[in-house]
């Protein structure tokens, strides 16, 4: 069976993505900060049938990636690793005049330098797979300017040229980057508390992800409404 890492899958897209792999008979090993939505996001994705490893900790500790990694040996392998850990460095978000840099420099931490830390922890394992993908998940805000969204949008728009690099350095690989779109997640609420408007659950826009696991198009930058438009 392939496996696949997924950070920050306790909720919203990683739950989701988790819950899509494990009925396609993917197995996984699972990770985010909290014990307990882990556990419980764990238990519903192996009643599928899949095996499936939940490792709670913080992706910014070397220690904890490489028990990430160990895992998905254990498993068998490593097909796909999805950096979907994300942290906003300020809840809610301000302008770049308020923006704390220690918030500044846990985003960079965990959305782009633990990034690179699992993606070097992997490779390895990746390299050997005939299929070895690298999936983060970026973001809109690493391409256009949005008030209040600048510390965020920085580090994403860092992860988007660490992955266009990798995938010149590893031409074996695939590597995407792959906005989703607007969500209603835990991550936007905190983000923008006072927004209401309605926005698609993460399920939604999963189909798009398969999608690209499926046809495994050219390593690059992909948008979740184009994605979707071909996977209908």
């Amino acid at each position: 069976m392939p496996v696949a890492i997924i950070t920050g899958a306790s909720k919203g897209l990683g739950r989701a993505l988790a819950w899509a792999l494990a009925g396609r008979g993917w197995d996984l090993v699972l990770d985010a900060r909290g014990a307990q939505a882990l556990a419980e996001a764990a238990e519903a994705v192996s009643a599928r049938g899949t095996r499936v490893s939940a490792l709670p900790g913080d992706v910014t500790d070397a220690g904890h990636r490489a028990e990430l990694v160990a895992a998905a040996w254990r498993l068998g392998g490593l097909d796909l690793l999805v950096h979907n850990a994300s942290a906003l460095g300020a809840e809610p978000l301000v302008r770049l005049e308020e923006l704390p840099l220690d918030g500044l420099r846990r985003a960079l931490e965990v959305n782009l330098v633990a990034g690179l830390g699992l993606v070097q922890e992997a490779l390895p394992l990746l390299r050997a797979s005939r299929a070895g993908t690298v999936l983060a998940v970026s973001s809109d805000v690493a391409v256009e300017a949005y008030e209040t969204w600048g510390g965020y949008g920085a580090s994403k728009a860092a992860l988007d040229q660490l992955a266009a690099v990798l995938a010149v350095e590893e031409p074996g690989l695939r590597v995407w980057a792959v906005d989703p779109g607007d969500m209603a997640t835990d991550l936007y609420a905190a983000a923008v508390p006072e927004d209401r408007e309605p926005r698609p659950e993460p399920a939604a826009v999963v189909p798009g992800f398969l999608r690209l696991l499926d046809e495994r198009p050219a390593s690059g930058r992909y948008g979740a409404p184009a994605l979707l438009d071909g996977a209908r």
